[in-house]
C-alpha cells in the first residue's frame, strides 16, 4: 500500500511514532526508519500491513519497505 501523510509521536502506551494518512487512516509502523522520526514531516511511504502478532492497540500496524519525505 501507498500511504501519503504526516509523521507524528504518539503520548499513548509508552509513546511511539505514527502515521497520519491524508485519508485519515492512522498507521503504526513496526521500527520507523530514524529519517522519519520528525514530527509534522509529510511523507509517503510504501508499506504492507503487518502480519505478525502485535501489541499495538492503536490504528493499522504496518512494515514501512521504502520512503521519501515531501518538501512543506
Amino acid at each position: 500500500m501507498k500511504i501519503k501523510g504526516t509523521v507524528k509521536y504518539q503520548e499513548l502506551e509508552g509513546g511511539f511514532w505514527s502515521i497520519i494518512g491524508d485519508d485519515g487512516g492512522q498507521y503504526a509502523p513496526i521500527s520507523m526508519p530514524e529519517q522519519l522520526k520528525l514530527n509534522g514531516a509529510k511523507v509517503v511511504v510504501k508499506a504492507t500491513e503487518f502480519e505478525g502478532v502485535s501489541m499495538m492497540m492503536w490504528g493499522t500496524t504496518i512494515v514501512i519497505h521504502s520512503f521519501h519525505t515531501l518538501m512543506p
